[in-house]
């Protein structure tokens, strides 16, 4: 079956999808809570855009319910998500401004609720995340990005982290030996989330800093937004761009993760207001 229905999850910096025809404000009832979106169509299909922090910037990273915003695409039918994330930098080779199309990632949270499966009536779930992003939307993301001439590295390793403080020298330090090329917030749970919902999901991350202690100054929240606006319409069209690159015919196993996803989709909410 042909992939209909795109999402895109929007970050820091990343709140509304312009190119959109037709947009609308959606509002979706999931058991985890409301989850608010925008849906338009482009070149013929049908888009979804979620702002993972709000419209406003108003949710901090370690409160964003992340359950509610996967149960609710996955309950609109959707089959592919793009996210964006800004990120800082543990490699001079990823310098601010750049887009890097991640391939792994280092789960260094310490509270957020990260899987829909709490062992509800004696049921187990482990989920394979050897290749924790979907192979063939990285390929389409790359792919655009070579169409357009926009430089987009292809792999990297994410370390999220608990958040909202940024984090210290001596922890990057550490993130650096362990092999990590990038540190955001934001990431986990949301990519394990996907996966366990069956859902095709990969990840552009927007270099916006240095990290703590490699970079000059002190790091702040306004500098990020700041990149992440001179950037914004280059993203913008790297995004669409990527929707066409996407094929029809999908060759990942992503949908195994879901496989324990109830058929009745009223056990986990859905019903649009």
């Amino acid at each position: 079956m042909g992939r209909q229905k795109i999402a895109f999850i929007g970050g820091t910096g990343v709140y509304e999808q312009s190119r959109l025809d037709e947009r609308r404000e959606l509002t979706i009832s999931t058991r985890y809570g409301p989850v608010f979106l925008q849906s338009g169509r482009y070149e013929n299909r049908e888009v979804y855009f979620l702002a993972r922090h709000g419209d406003r910037h108003s949710v901090p990273p370690h409160l964003v319910n992340y359950r509610a915003n996967i149960t609710a695409l996955k309950e609109l039918g959707i089959e592919a998500v793009i996210a964006t994330a800004a990120v800082g930098s543990l490699r001079e080779g990823m310098a601010p401004g750049s887009r890097v199309v991640i391939d792994q990632f280092i789960d260094f949270t310490k509270g957020r609720p990260s899987t829909f499966y709490e062992g509800e009536e004696g049921e187990v779930v482990h989920t394979d995340f050897t290749q924790p992003y979907c192979p063939q939307l990285r390929a389409a993301i790359l792919r655009a990005g070579r169409k357009l001439n926009q430089q987009v590295i292809d792999g990297g390793c994410y370390i999220c982290t608990e958040g909202p403080r940024f984090e210290t020298p001596a922890e990057i330090k550490m993130f650096a030996l362990f092999g990590a090329d990038l540190v955001g917030m934001t990431n986990v749970p949301e990519v394990t989330l996907a996966r366990e919902a069956g859902l095709c999901y990969a990840t552009i991350a927007l270099v916006t800093n240095f990290a703590a202690g490699i970079s000059t100054g002190k790091l702040s929240h306004e500098e990020v937004l700041e990149v992440m606006v001179d950037g914004k319409s280059e993203l913008d069209l790297l995004l669409m761009s990527s929707l066409t690159e996407i094929p029809t015919v999908k060759t990942c196993e992503c949908e195994l993760g879901g496989r324990h996803w109830p058929t009745n989709s009223g056990t986990r909410g859905g019903v649009i207001k």
